[in-house]
């Protein structure tokens, strides 16, 4: 690794000259924002959505390209947080959608798509049964609730820093503002993320460290062993809200070897890897069947969609009546026409192939950079899905991350894309996802203002 050290005092003139230079370029953006802002908290419809002083509006995208409210033409790697790696827009996704709308949008009533989304899934991911939903939160939500109903038991497992979408049970250990309230990394501390989350719920739920198989043996058997065993461990199989971390070797055997000698039930979410990384997501990319998976975001091309696949033993639950894992928009048919369209005509073989070409050169492009000025970061990617680091020291967990990570430079290196008409996940995520319709100008085009960066904070 490299051993420069970026000046604070530069990064933060940095900032400010690229703050400037937003604002001055987005005059239509403040207009709506004080305008939303009456209305709206924080000017937008979700809190993700918002940005200090004001969030960028948008209208339109096609393809991997978006355009804001005042006209500019921006290049995605944002791509809506993974769910857009069809692209904007998709031919074939459009079409699926306008032949659906003329029949009927909405009935609460089962339609043939879901059917044959179901077939394709059980396929792809190795697990026979599967419920929709309209999104990855309500995906892990019932999931973890058949998982309870399944064991009897009701305390859950999750990664300390992971993100499994927006319900109370999951709204725990995200990240920690004290980092010294974390506490050893065999007895992580339960901690809410943000308020209105009941003391109940944080209580049930425990945090272990990721890629760190010793640990959370140490915390699951101390659980099992005081009669308060896990109903279900839930953790993406790669976290992908720290950038982008991979599992270290065996470390998902181990995981499913532990969790089956205590019954307890392994919810991979796929929310994010699944379609993304591979059309069997996790499964397929790590060879590691767990008893349920879900996923949402990219399934269904841009439309509100998440799925719940299962066992035939775990699923006895639904299927029997014992859990109600009900919702009126359930399958949904413009959702399950368009997640039909992506499976069928879009996420291709050479789709995939060409994923991983773009995503092989701009992790190449951008270690050349950082090699170029002898610059403290690596990049790490599977398929669509990538980031550079800015970190001297390999990340492979929340306290690896938050110890070794330049939280400044991310923040920076979002600036400086925006303002040279690129786009990527904000905050700690940092992260790229690629569509299919981008091509190798784009990746030039994101390797160019990355090298600006790096040439600027070391200059």
């Amino acid at each position: 690794m490299a051993e420069c050290v970026p000046n604070r005092k530069r990064i933060a003139e940095l900032m400010e000259k690229e703050e400037k230079r937003l604002e001055a370029a987005t005059p239509k953006s403040f207009e709506l924002y004080q305008r939303a802002i009456k209305h709206m908290p924080m000017g937008v419809a979700s809190t993700y959505q918002a940005r200090d002083p004001y969030p960028i509006y948008f209208t339109h995208g096609k393809g991997p390209h978006i355009w804001t409210v005042e006209g500019q033409e921006i290049v995605d790697f944002h791509n809506g947080f993974g769910c857009m790696v069809q692209g904007h827009a998709h031919p074939a996704i459009v079409e699926a959608i306008q032949k659906r709308a003329p029949l009927g949008t909405q009935f609460a009533l089962p339609t043939e798509d879901s059917i044959i989304m179901a077939e394709h899934l059980a396929g792809a991911f190795k697990l026979p049964q599967w419920r929709f939903v309209n999104s990855g939160s309500e995906a892990t939500m019932d999931a973890i609730r058949v998982a309870r109903a399944f064991t009897g038991r009701e305390p859950i497992v999750k990664m300390f820093g992971s993100y499994h979408g927006h319900h109370d049970y999951v709204m725990v250990s995200i990240g920690a503002l004290d980092y010294g309230k974390i506490g050893p990394r065999d007895d992580y501390a339960s901690l809410s993320y943000g308020a209105g989350i009941p003391q109940s719920s944080i209580d049930l739920t425990a945090a272990v460290p990721f890629n760190d198989l010793e640990n959370m043996t140490k915390r699951i058997e101390r659980m099992v062993a005081e009669g308060n065993a896990p109903a279900c461990v839930i953790m993406e199989a790669a976290m992908m809200n720290l950038g982008v971390v991979l599992p270290e070797p065996g470390f998902l055997e181990g995981v499913r070897e532990l969790t089956k000698k205590h019954g307890i039930v392994l919810i991979f979410d796929d929310v994010k890897v699944g379609i993304c990384t591979a059309r069997g997501g996790s499964v397929e990319r790590w060879g590691v069947v767990p008893d349920m998976i879900t996923l949402g975001k990219a399934l269904a091309g841009g439309t509100p969609a998440g799925a719940i696949g299962g066992s035939e033993e775990v699923m006895e639950k639904v299927n029997d009546g014992t859990v109600f894992q009900v919702g009126t928009y359930a399958g949904n048919p413009l959702g399950m026409a368009a997640a039909r369209a992506s499976f069928e005509k879009v996420m291709t073989d050479e789709a995939y192939a060409h994923l991983n070409h773009l995503n092989d050169r701009i992790i190449a492009g951008c270690d050349a950079v950082c090699e170029k000025y002898d610059f403290p970061g690596y990049t790490v990617g599977i398929s669509s899905k990538g980031c550079v680091n800015f970190a001297l020291d390999k990340i492979t967990d929340y306290e690896s991350f938050i110890k070794t990570q330049d939280h400044e430079l991310v923040a920076l290196a979002w600036l400086y894309n925006i303002n040279r008409g690129i786009i990527i996940a904000p905050g700690r995520e940092e992260e790229w996802t690629l569509s299919i319709t981008h091509t190798d100008e784009d990746i030039d085009r994101y390797i160019s203002a990355f090298e600006d960066l790096v040439r600027d904070v070391t200059a």
